[in-house]
């Protein structure tokens, strides 16, 4: 390691050493069984103990993926007959991650007659992530239909109903909800890299983690600069479970007990000034573990997986997903390939590591009337049995007994149960997280990159024109970025043969002094004519490239209505393409590209983005545009 990393360990050291003497107590605790009775059947489901309300309580009582003592799971019993129709509509609201899972129960709990107060019953899912469909429902979901509304909510971990009520969703969300099945948060990495660092025969301290992770030499020092810099993935942790249970492993690491961790901690001026310097590593932030591992899979197709990630913060289940050769672009549509040559192995830190628990939520919102809710208590109660306990494991799940299905234990590389497993902290220590996640996190360095084309003065569905359209988005994007963020902006397009038009208008400056700079060149800029595309990203991207600093997220947004045209000879796709290669491996300055309306260049911004380890973003129904960029600004 180098000398800066020996002095941060030996620092953090000292604070372990100090801070457990004055510990006292463990925190115990685990899963509780309950008995929930339903249609004349008595089901066991889990109930974790993720949501107490106690200000005192520590992050991370001790869990387990298996109760005391195994469950007998009951058989379903099919109604006979069936409830007559109009059959109760039951809406089933999924995060990304554990969408498969829940897909899959409410399509073998359909593919049975069902009989709730004299009613038939028709389930469907929906999905979004987690820390939206949080924010959603503490709301009410405004946005929806009343009768589109969920009745059920099944995020992949209880943290997120505690969000939902520290965002004044009390009465919508209740403060629990019954596990189906559980997945360990692990760090996994190429089966190479593991081996090299020593962590697939010993289990690391999430200490030792972020120390590798600061240390510019830790691949070099052990016999491979070829892989670079140690390179670590993290979600969100205001979208993502696993970005959540990463950060409370940060705080737990620097105040000295990722298993103890309390608010207190989390506010001590020391810990966040570690915090920051850990989160320095990171080299960006996405939504989903499936944004890292679907550029996992692209960069071993080019080469290696070590050119863009060393390591990944993610749940078990998607391990499993990537070793069989499963990916997803977006999180929706998945890829389904040969299995990758360089396959993950999970990680367990020996000093504790999250456990997802998918909790089963019956909203109690007005839109859910008791027929619903009669419903959605029929639907758990097919979760717990035999058939809906096969389902939980043959979607890449731990049952409600801690076992999984041994085909994906082998391919997933998934133990049993290792030891060290943590229930997700109370709602205190959750939202001190959340608020402290801005303070700490690694600061953005973005150039927004706008296509002002001719193309842009059309009107969209809300009767505004695309321009006008993405000026709000943009503008509204901006409530992301803090102090310490800078932000710039520059428009391209060009008359006839000249040159790229209007170019910068606003040079990359901090975000909070420079807004209203940055906000009045936006309002100004017009629609132009032709749409340089390619010379643009190539000018952008070497000017930024020139500006690049290693303790930011260097980045470009690039948002584009058509397709490249000019008038005249300029640069072409494989010039550009060139250039983003070479700065990648140099000065990488990362190009998010969002795709705006029916004409845009999808398969250029796909390019451009991967091309940079990037992410490309679907706008292509406009009056989208909002929520997209909303969603891609979570990348900083």
């Amino acid at each position: 390691m180098s000398a800066e990393g020996t002095t941060r360990r030996d620092r953090s050291g000292r604070q372990q050493r100090k801070r457990r003497q004055r510990r006292l107590l463990m925190i115990g605790g685990g899963a509780l069984a309950l008995l929930l009775v339903g249609g004349g059947v008595a089901t066991a489901v889990v109930l974790m103990n993720q949501n107490g309300s106690d200000a005192t309580d520590a992050g991370g009582a001790e869990a387990s993926a298996a109760p005391a003592e195994p469950i007998v799971f009951p058989s379903d019993e099919p109604a006979d007959p069936a409830g007559t129709e109009p059959c109760i509509e039951l809406s089933v609201l999924s995060s990304f991650e554990n969408a498969e899972m829940a897909t899959r129960l409410v399509e073998g709990y359909n593919a049975k007659p069902r009989n709730v107060d004299g009613r038939c019953v028709v389930a469907s899912t929906t999905r979004d992530k987690s820390g939206i469909s949080a924010a959603d429902a503490a709301a009410g979901f405004p946005d929806l239909a009343v009768d589109d509304r969920p009745t059920v909510w099944l995020p992949d971990a209880s943290s997120w109903l505690a969000v939902a009520q520290d965002s004044g969703g009390a009465a919508n969300v209740p403060t629990t909800g019954a596990s189906v099945g559980s997945s360990a948060i692990v760090l996994a990495m190429p089966q190479q890299l593991a081996d090299a660092i020593g962590w697939s025969s010993a289990r690391p301290s999430w200490d030792e983690i972020w120390n590798a992770a600061a240390d510019e030499n830790t691949w070099t020092d052990l016999g491979h600069a070829d892989w670079g810099t140690f390179k670590l993935g993290k979600t969100s942790p205001l979208i993502a479970s696993s970005g959540q249970a990463a950060m409370l492993a940060e705080f737990g690491a620097e105040s000295g007990s990722v298993a103890e961790l309390t608010v207190n901690e989390i506010h001590d001026a020391s810990v966040v000034k570690a915090v920051r310097e850990d989160e320095l590593a990171t080299s960006h932030y996405m939504a989903t573990p499936e944004h890292f591992l679907w550029h996992a899979r692209q960069s071993e197709e080019k080469g290696s997986v070590a050119d863009f990630l060393s390591a990944v913060i993610v749940d078990e289940k998607s391990v499993w997903d990537y070793n069989r050769g499963i990916t997803s672009r977006d999180g929706v549509n998945r890829i389904e390939s040969t299995p990758p040559l360089e396959q993950l192995v999970p990680i367990y830190p020996r000093d504790g590591y999250y456990l997802a628990d998918n909790p089963f939520t019956v909203l109690t919102g007005p839109w859910v009337d008791e027929a619903e809710a009669a419903a959605a208590a029929d639907l758990l109660r097919f979760a717990g049995t035999k058939d809906g306990q096969q389902v939980v494991r043959t979607a890449g799940y731990h049952d409600l007994n801690g076992e999984l299905d041994p085909v994906v234990s082998e391919v997933g590389r998934l133990p049993e149960s290792p030891s060290g497993a943590l229930a997700f902290p109370g709602r205190e220590v959750i939202a001190a997280i959340e608020s402290a996640f801005p303070e700490v996190r690694k600061r953005a360095e973005v150039l927004f990159l706008i296509d002002v084309s001719g193309s842009m003065d059309e009107k969209i569905a809300t009767g505004e024109t695309k321009l006008a359209a993405a000026k709000d988005a943009i503008q509204e994007s901006l409530g992301h970025f803090t102090k310490g963020d800078n932000i710039g902006l520059a428009a391209f397009s060009a008359i006839d043969d000249g040159p790229i038009t209007p170019g910068l208008v606003s040079p990359v400056a901090d975000a909070l002094t420079e807004r209203s700079r940055f906000l009045k060149a936006l309002g100004a800029l017009q629609p132009v004519e032709f749409t340089p595309l390619y010379a643009a990203v190539d000018t952008f991207a070497k000017q930024r490239a020139e500006a690049w600093d290693p303790e930011r997220i260097n980045a470009i947004v690039l948002l584009s209505d058509g397709k490249n045209e000019t008038l005249g000879e300029s640069t072409t796709e494989a010039q550009m393409l060139e250039t983003l290669g070479h700065l990648h491996h140099e000065t990488p300055v990362l190009i998010f590209t969002l795709a705006y309306g029916s004409g845009a260049d999808v398969a250029s911004l796909q390019a451009i983005s991967t091309a940079t380890g990037a992410h490309f973003y679907d706008a292509t129904d406009p009056t989208k545009v909002s929520d997209v960029l909303g969603d891609l600004v979570t990348s900083f």
